[in-house]
């Protein structure tokens, strides 16, 4: 597997919800601090992301939030300015009777979905992402195959009550998430220093991939420089450079992301999860993990246990 697969794996999609609006006449809705997908279903809407940028949006338009950066959507009369009816309590698993905001002329039916994901194991991806991802014209058949397909199967599962439709939804899901995430890099000019970026680097690929892979490996600067077919001070200034840090500070911070996804589940013990992410001894990962969390493995684990 590629680092990209890696990271998306490890960001664990899951709990897609969904929900139609319907706007009519003058409506406006907010939403913070969710990964979200609209997808314009008719009319035409504004999305605000920030005072300085706002995006028209059309029927057929998807757009990608990935990182809950909040943001307002709005009917198309921007001379208006409305009270925010924040859209968060209204996702309550899947819910096919639109909800309708605004009185008057029905103007616009948006679906939204949201999606629950580890922000934690996906900051090196979400980082990398601008604020949104817009797609246009997904629907009517002037955009990519894979997504119109995708959209028409997803319209006609959301319709239907049939066994499995959950875990079906998720998958489309992240799919579209993959999709998204694909298209952007493609996009990507070259010379971009990220994460991304790095992952269109012939040199840096191979070691971002053995990284991911095999986390628990005691990785040398020399080691992961031969992977890369490079010098050590060469591999070593690419790497930081497009990174942002060191190879093997970047290694440190997935093992402990790592550690912090099997701590908050519970599911191992703290010694065999310094042994799972490459450490020697627990005395060593636990005062790795306090360093990079400010807290110490056993209270990191009380504080955030998934129930």
């Amino acid at each position: 597997m590629d680092a990209l697969s890696h990271i998306l794996d490890d960001i664990h999609l899951s709990g897609a919800e969904y929900l139609y609006i319907s706007g009519h006449g003058r409506w406006r809705f907010s939403v913070a601090q969710q990964t979200i997908f609209y997808v314009v279903l008719s009319g035409e809407l504004n999305l605000h992301i920030s005072e300085k940028e706002t995006q028209h949006l059309e029927a057929g338009d998807i757009v990608f939030v990935p990182y809950g950066l909040t943001h307002h959507v709005q009917h198309t009369d921007t001379s208006l300015i409305l009270e925010d009816f924040w859209l968060m309590s209204e996702f309550a698993g899947h819910r096919n009777t639109p909800l309708n905001l605004g009185t008057g002329t029905h103007n616009a039916l948006v679906l939204a979905v949201r999606c629950l994901l580890d922000t934690d194991m996906g900051r090196p991806l979400l980082s990398s992402l601008p604020p949104y991802l817009l797609i246009r014209h997904g629907l009517n058949g002037s955009g990519p195959d894979w997504l119109r397909l995708g959209l028409e199967f997803l319209a006609l599962e959301v319709e239907r009550h049939r066994p499995g439709r959950d875990t079906l939804i998720n998958r489309l899901i992240g799919m579209f998430l993959i999709e998204c995430v694909r298209d952007y890099v493609e996009q990507l000019p070259k010379g971009t220093d990220n994460w991304l970026g790095a992952l269109r680097d012939p040199y840096l690929t191979p070691v971002l991939s053995a990284i991911h892979a095999h986390p628990e490996r005691a990785w040398t600067v020399v080691e992961l420089a031969g992977l890369a077919c490079l010098s050590r001070s060469a591999f070593a200034e690419r790497f930081t450079t497009m990174l942002g840090q060191p190879p093997l500070a970047y290694l440190t911070q997935h093992r402990l992301r790592q550690a912090a996804r099997h701590l908050a589940l519970q599911d191992l013990s703290i010694g065999r999860i310094s042994e799972k992410v490459g450490y020697a001894s627990e005395t060593a990962f636990s005062q790795a993990f306090k360093r990079q969390y400010g807290i110490s493995p056993s209270q990191y684990r009380k504080e955030r246990a998934i129930n």
